[in-house]
């Protein structure tokens, strides 16, 4: 079966997004253009490294062009996304591999989100081996979602998704851990029940 590729050059709108109330949400990568929809879905972790690394990679690009390349210091206001993921949310797959680059040439940035595969393998050896030739298989290999953003458009969606991951729960002030609407059990309170 040959490799399904969704891709968005330049894609209208790249959104992270949630559906779900926090402690049960399930975290969405949205990609959209000429009435095409692509969703993608991911842990909350991988949403924040994503962010994380996208924000670290185009302040590269401005260090290493001497801050000539096309890539604004914060997220333009004006093409703040705040809306919803566009419905319906329909699941194309389930993220396990993400990388990022940047074209040089086209002063692009590039991210790819590759579908979690299970391999079988007998030793560490033959799992790596396993991984790179899944990773080197452009014709046979598993589904990805491949956008293409301007610099403007990448920080704007690392700002959303930045902001999306922090709307959750709040930390506990002792522990750190989420509270939940009823509280949680602290283990600095040495398991005592602690409210909201």
């Amino acid at each position: 079966m040959s490799r399904q590729v969704f891709l968005y050059d330049p894609p209208e709108r790249f959104v992270a997004g949630t559906v779900g109330l926090p402690g049960r949400r399930t975290f969405f990568l949205q990609a959209s253009s000429g009435g095409r929809v692509t969703s993608v879905a991911l842990e909350k972790a991988q949403v924040a490294a994503l962010a994380e690394r996208m924000d670290e990679l185009l302040d590269e690009v401005v260090r290493r062009s001497g801050g000539n390349a096309p890539v604004p210091a914060v997220a333009p206001a004006d093409i703040t996304d705040t809306a919803p993921l566009d419905a319906p949310v329909e699941e194309e797959f389930r993220v396990g591999t993400m990388a990022l680059a940047w074209d040089g040439e086209e002063q692009r940035l590039i991210v790819e989100a590759q579908a979690l595969v299970e391999l079988d393998a007998d030793s560490e050896e033959d799992l790596a081996e396993a991984e790179e030739r899944l990773l080197q298989d452009e014709e046979n290999g598993p589904p990805m979602l491949r956008v293409r953003l301007t610099g403007a458009q990448a920080r704007a969606f690392a700002k959303r998704a930045l902001d999306v991951v922090n709307a959750g729960r709040p930390p506990c002030p002792l522990c750190s851990l989420p509270l939940d609407p009823e509280g949680h059990v602290c283990p600095r309170q040495n398991g005592y029940r602690r409210g909201a």
